[in-house]
């Protein structure tokens, strides 16, 4: 029986997959019958994330998106893809009085620069099929909502938010899809840098404000992604989804 959610067939790039939501994605769309390239700049880590991957043909690579080299290196070593899930990031929490250029080069030319010439890189090089699909992983802060010490942030992120809109644009003629998806909180290594600025409680007073009370699990984005990725999104693309347990309707 034919199901449009399958990946069965399909090789799918997963940056940033590591740990976290990437790791999450890349067990998930192995699940779903994908081939999938890893990468991601800890080897330790990606070699688990390998290890966790459901079947074989899977592929990983070693790359550290900021530097030029690895990232065309990770290009000339990728097969023809299917899709493309563009996760690597960093969270930076820094209050505005406090911003300075180096920081703000960090995020945003790992959160915005780096993705950005992959996906272009990628195109160039003919990676991507034609009926392809591309997902960024981007966030509800600053496209849907910010908060206190996410300017830098948010501005990497909706930054990315306009790039899809173009981008689906750019790559229509091809068939290329470009969608992102917008998480809310999810439960990854981003919980503890938030510890480190808010208090207890002050966290906890944030996970109240979630209608569904409980934050996200990275399977939680994986699902969405894997939906973006197959046959079922074939009419989908410049759009973002919002999985957010209900957070921007507070």
């Amino acid at each position: 029986m034919l199901n449009p959610f399958s990946l069965e067939g399909k090789t799918v790039l997963i940056t940033g997959a590591s740990s976290g939501i990437g790791r999450g994605i890349a067990v998930e769309c192995s699940k779903m019958g994908a081939n999938v390239v890893i990468t991601g700049r800890n080897k330790q880590r990606l070699n688990e994330t390998y290890l966790s991957l459901n079947g074989n043909n899977h592929i990983q690579i070693i790359a550290d998106l900021s530097n030029n080299d690895d990232l065309n290196s990770l290009v000339e070593q990728c097969p023809q893809l299917d899709g493309f899930v563009s996760n690597a990031g960093i969270p930076k929490l820094m209050i505005v009085k406090f911003i300075q250029k180096e920081s703000l080069e960090e995020i945003m030319g790992i959160n915005t620069i780096a993705p950005i010439l992959l996906t272009s890189a990628l195109i160039k090089r003919k990676k991507v099929i034609k009926g392809g699909s591309i997902v960024f992983i981007s966030s509800i802060s600053g496209v849907n909502i910010s908060t206190l010490g996410e300017s830098s942030y948010s501005a990497s992120k909706g930054a990315i938010h306009g790039f899809v809109k173009g981008a689906a644009i750019d790559l229509a003629s091809q068939k290329i899809r470009v969608n992102s998806i917008n998480p809310g909180l999810i439960q990854t290594d981003i919980l503890k840098l938030a510890g480190e600025m808010f208090s207890e409680e002050q966290i906890n007073d944030k996970l109240k404000q979630y209608p569904l009370k409980r934050i996200g699990q990275p399977e939680d984005v994986a699902y969405a992604t894997i939906y973006l990725l197959s046959d079922a999104a074939s009419w989908v693309t410049g759009t973002s989804i919002v999985i957010d347990g209900g957070f921007t309707l507070a």
